[in-house]
Formats: C-alpha cells, sequence, structure tokens
C-alpha cells in the first residue's frame, strides 16, 4: 500500500519501473495535485523515473490554473487540498475541456463521494490507501485507452436523441447534451455490441482498458451507467433504451 509513496522511504518500485519502460514509447506528460508532500514526491519518483514528464502543484487553485494553461495527457487530482478542493478543479477543468484525462486521488471511499467525483467528470478514481500496482495499472490504462483512435460517428439511440462523437455532444428532443469521452466510449461499445448484453467486467477491459479486473471496484462502471441513464432515458429509473440484463451486464435497446 501508498503511504508514503516514495523510493526514499525504501519501497521497490523496481518490477513496475522496468514494465512501463518497456511499454511507454513516448513521453506522457502528466500533472499530479496532491498537497501531501511525502506523497506527492513519491509520485514525482515513480513517474518521472518510468519516462513521463511530470508537472506537479501543492495547491488546488495552482492545479487548476495549470491544468487550464498546459496540455497534459493525465491529471492526478486529490481530493482535499487548501484553497480548492478537487472535486471544485475537476468540475473547473470539465467546462473548458470533456476531452482531459483526470483521476481522482481520494482518501474518501463514501457512494457519495464517489457519485460526486464521477458526476463531475472524473474518468476513474483510487482511494487512499492504494498500492503501486493498482495505481500503475489506473494511469497505465488511462493513457493507453486514450491514445486510441475512436471511430468517430453518430450514435442514433432513437428518432430524438442522437450523439455526436466528434462535439462529445447530443439531442434528446431539442435539449443539448454534454458527454465525456468516457460515457461516450461506453455507448460506442455498447452500440457495437447491441445485440448482446456486456458484463462490467468487460466493460472494465474494453473500455477502461484493465488487464485484470479482479480488484477493480465495479461501482465504476455501475456509476457510469447511472449518469448515461439521467442523459439519454426520459425516465432513468425505469431505462427503455440503457437497460440491465439480469445476472449478464448492461445492453442498449436501440429503437433505430
Amino acid at each position: 500500500m501508498i503511504g508514503p509513496l516514495n523510493s526514499r522511504a525504501g519501497l521497490d518500485l523496481t518490477p513496475f519501473h522496468k514494465r512501463l519502460n518497456t511499454e511507454m514509447t513516448a513521453r506522457k506528460k502528466l500533472l499530479i495535485v496532491e498537497d501531501e508532500k511525502a506523497i506527492l514526491q513519491g509520485l514525482e519518483d515513480l513517474f518521472v523515473f518510468n519516462g513521463y514528464e511530470v508537472d506537479s502543484r501543492m495547491d488546488g487553485k495552482e492545479g487548476l490554473e495549470a491544468a487550464l494553461n498546459n496540455r497534459y495527457d493525465c491529471i492526478l487530482l486529490d481530493v482535499m487540498m487548501p484553497s480548492m478542493d478537487g472535486f471544485t478543479v475537476c468540475n473547473e477543468i470539465r467546462k473548458h475541456s470533456r476531452e482531459q484525462a483526470i483521476v481522482m486521488l481520494t482518501a474518501k471511499n463514501s457512494e457519495e463521494d464517489i457519485i460526486n467525483g464521477f458526476s463531475l467528470g472524473a474518468d476513474d478514481y483510487i482511494s487512499k490507501p492504494f498500492s503501486i500496482r493498482e495505481l500503475v495499472l489506473r494511469v497505465d490504462a488511462i493513457l493507453r485507452r486514450s491514445g486510441h483512435d475512436r471511430q468517430r460517428q453518430e450514435i442514433v439511440v432513437a428518432d430524438n436523441i442522437s450523439i455526436n462523437m466528434d462535439t462529445l455532444s447530443g439531442e434528446r428532443e431539442g435539449q443539448t447534451l454534454l458527454f465525456t469521452r468516457r460515457e461516450l466510449d461506453i455507448l460506442q461499445f455498447l452500440s457495437h455490441n447491441h445485440q448482446r448484453p456486456v458484463s462490467r467486467k468487460e466493460l472494465l477491459g474494453e473500455v477502461w482498458g484493465y488487464c485484470k479486473t479482479s480488484d477493480v471496484d465495479t461501482r465504476t462502471v455501475d456509476i457510469h451507467i447511472a449518469k448515461l441513464r439521467k442523459k439519454i432515458e426520459l425516465e432513468p429509473k425505469q431505462p427503455k433504451y440503457l437497460i440491465t440484463v439480469r445476472g449478464e451486464g448492461y445492453q442498449l435497446v436501440s429503437s433505430k
């Protein structure tokens, strides 16, 4: 477990260093916003050693300023910070970019906090204390998935619901809908596999890019599905298009 994540603390990161060094072919730029100095230094050590270009801030407002004025492949964002919490920072980033990959680092693990983070547009969350293995898995998966070219297309769920993959937006009965990249990745995968239900495990592997999903909290999928239903369903609690097939998973049932 992390605490602190730091090579200075005698933690052997060699297996993960070797793996990432062989997998990464280009330098990725990472912003880490974390107010605990020991953890921040450990995170910097880990990712710099593995070939990342790392920028860091210890304050929410400074982190937001950096995020809005620079280009990053991914942002690791702590929740509890001085001057501005991570939820607020995430929300402000999403007002300017729905493409930016954001991973929340949080000591909170309640359902309410997880839902709050995802509702504001976070791509993923990691609860403290977390293992280095989990951290590397999550960030590596986010970046690997971000590097894939989406098949640009329009998803037509029904006569009155259409979604544009290029603009990350859609329309339902004249109302504009805004989506994050992760939400549309889910819809696109479900659309391509509309003839069958898709399990949470398959979504984690194909959409999030996780190689191993046994240790990943499946609430990640459930919360995103709930968010999507609020956007595309007239009655989210009685979904007509994005349905649950008991014991099997989720299925996108288009009327087109």
